[in-house]
């Protein structure tokens, strides 16, 4: 009896442990709004994604989800603090409360989101695995790369699934692993290794930063699904909510037709109760979040529907100029598509 006893003490310990631990995260708006910024958790220089700027301004699309945070929590997209991560980094440091939000070209897996005590709130890119290789190879297609060297970002899906796809097609290769994607870009450059893998939206990025880009191209396979997007940690709904619903809100506007540049005519007049719900003109929306009732209309005016902060930093305006393609909206021949406010 005593040891049952002191069984129960123990489990009572823990659960008290865990429940400390849910409301000390469960603070994350009010610590937010108390510093007047938050932390936001980006890569070390992904061009399209996040990267910083001759000027040392973080640019990009994932860049732009926070900025979008800021403007729905705080009315301000600057109040942002960026904080470069390498891919070992990115979970631990969103962990330990180093920052609120990881926004870093982060594919959503089952053990990602069910063991590391984090939840991934969307999708800002849907993407797949390729492979860059050199023209010069004469190499068409992937099943051609048996016994090849392949130089591969560590800590990534990427080296699992490139693990998995020569296993499955009885192939070999030698894998050369870097920390960062720039090292990745530069082992390829200087020959260290025949191929170089990664998200075909970041073979697009990388293939800039080579001395030659037009030397080499990207094999047409796709080995994998990729759904990139915010993750915050586990605990903290009422924040999991606000990141989740702040990229609905950028999906939803381009829906709607609601651009930065005609959002505040159609906050003056809504043409229709789905613009009105979205400006806040209807409904308290934001207040459900413990945010302001403008939250959505702050984030169109200040960042911009989805489809302006796509063609803006990876799609047609930017150096990439990558084509909408699964990415675009649903009723658009893509699969992107956000829950309605209502």
């Amino acid at each position: 009896m005593r040891h049952k006893n002191k069984s129960l003490s123990l489990l009572s310990a823990a659960a008290l442990t865990a429940l400390a631990t849910s409301q000390a995260q469960a603070a994350t708006l009010d610590n937010v709004k108390s510093n007047g910024e938050f932390k936001c958790g980006v890569s070390t220089g992904l061009t399209g994604f996040s990267s910083p700027d001759e000027n040392g301004k973080w640019t990009g699309i994932d860049v732009e989800v926070c900025r979008a945070v800021a403007a729905a929590v705080l009315g301000d997209p600057t109040k942002v603090v960026f904080s470069p991560l390498t891919a070992k980094e990115r979970f631990t440091a969103l962990q330990s409360g180093e920052i609120d939000v990881l926004s870093r070209n982060t594919t959503w897996t089952a053990t990602r989101d069910n063991s590391l005590g984090l939840n991934f709130t969307g999708v800002n890119f849907y993407d797949g695995q390729g492979f860059l290789v050199r023209k010069d190879l004469g190499i068409k297609s992937a099943k051609e790369l048996d016994g090849a060297s392949i130089c591969v970002q560590a800590g990534t899906t990427t080296e699992l699934n490139m693990a998995d796809y020569f296993k499955a097609n009885d192939m070999k290769f030698q894998q050369v692993a870097f920390d960062t994607s720039d090292q990745t870009a530069q082992g390829f450059d200087s020959g260290r290794c025949d191929v170089l893998t990664s998200d075909s939206s970041q073979l697009a990025a990388l293939r800039l930063q080579l001395a030659d880009p037009s030397s080499v191209e990207i094999l047409p396979e796709r080995i994998s699904k990729e759904p990139l997007g915010p993750v915050v940690r586990q605990g903290d709904d009422q924040w999991f909510d606000i990141v989740k619903w702040t990229l609905f809100a950028m999906l939803d506007a381009e829906e709607l037709g609601v651009t930065s540049q005609n959002v505040d005519q159609m906050r003056d007049n809504p043409p229709n109760p789905d613009i009105a719900r979205l400006l806040g003109k209807d409904g308290n929306y934001g207040e459900q979040m413990g945010i302001s009732n403008d939250w959505a209309y702050n984030i169109v005016k200040m960042v911009g529907n989805y489809g302006e902060v796509f063609d803006r930093t990876v799609g047609k305006d930017s150096p990439m100029g990558l084509e909408r393609g699964i990415n675009a909206l649903w009723n658009q021949g893509g699969i992107q598509y956000a829950p309605p406010i209502r």
